[in-house]
């Protein structure tokens, strides 16, 4: 590993260390992780300022939007004073007072397959804070096409799934193999349908939780599972699903 820990950094993540499935050596591999987080809004918001506080090495953040106001009440790392500006470069300035030994790199640009191919072998697992499925599908592809691990989030209402998947091994289904056909993406407007704030920062509090567990190999994580929480009535549950032999992504 490239990266050692200096005495600050002991101190710095004094609390996680002292876990007994972390320690110096988990630490350690936390340091040298490069984790790509798609979309810096509400789920993108958690993962990237816990990840940060954790240590990983690397962050990148993709986004083109600009703050609004109505973004403020779930999306933590903005004021009310950065309204009108890019995301991604506030972020940016965030993370850096957060914990300045992250490197944080931020792409303003709208995700695509042209520069999603140029940017996803830069990384090792890939967080998904999108809110359409066009660009949840297109993650789909590229972390199947180039072996990454994926963790996908979605929120509406009071209402968050979580998937995990790990295209190192050829048996893992992938989204397709849950959703054949494209869901609309009205399901998860916020404009529309309306979202809790808290809603959005436990489900990408979950993510940023499922990324740190498959750095460290730890517990159990939703591998062929989605999570399903219904905040409203506290009601959490896991489906199992299967690498579907029919998906419609199988020769990619």
């Amino acid at each position: 590993m490239s990266k050692t820990l200096k005495k600050n950094s002991l101190i710095r993540y004094s609390r996680q260390i002292v876990l007994k499935n972390i320690g110096i050596i988990g630490q350690k591999k936390i340091i040298n992780s490069k984790v790509l987080i798609i979309g810096a809004g509400g789920l993108g918001c958690p993962v990237a300022d816990l990840l940060t506080r954790s240590g990983i090495g690397v962050i990148g953040v993709v986004d083109y939007d600009k703050i609004s106001l109505s973004n403020i009440h779930r999306q933590t790392l903005y004021s009310t004073k950065d309204v009108g500006k890019y995301k991604v470069k506030i972020l940016k300035k965030k993370l850096n007072l957060i914990n300045n030994e992250v490197k944080i790199n931020i792409y303003n640009q709208k995700l695509n397959e042209n520069n999603l191919v140029k940017i996803i072998n830069n990384y090792d697992i890939i967080v998904d804070g999108s809110d359409n499925f066009k660009t949840k599908f297109l993650l789909n592809k590229f972390s199947k096409k180039f072996k990454k691990k994926l963790i996908v989030g979605a929120i509406s209402k009071f209402d968050g799934h979580v998937f995990t998947f790990d295209f190192t091994s050829k048996k893992t289904p992938c989204l397709k193999c849950f959703y054949q056909t494209e869901p609309r993406d009205d399901v998860l407007n916020c404009e529309s349908e309306g979202i809790l704030g808290s809603t959005a920062n436990i489900i990408g509090s979950i993510q940023a939780n499922e990324v740190l567990k498959i750095i460290l190999n730890v517990g159990r994580n939703l591998k062929s599972n989605i999570l399903i929480l219904d905040l409203l009535n506290l009601n959490f549950r896991k489906v199992l699903f299967r690498k579907r032999k029919d998906c419609i992504c199988k020769n990619i």
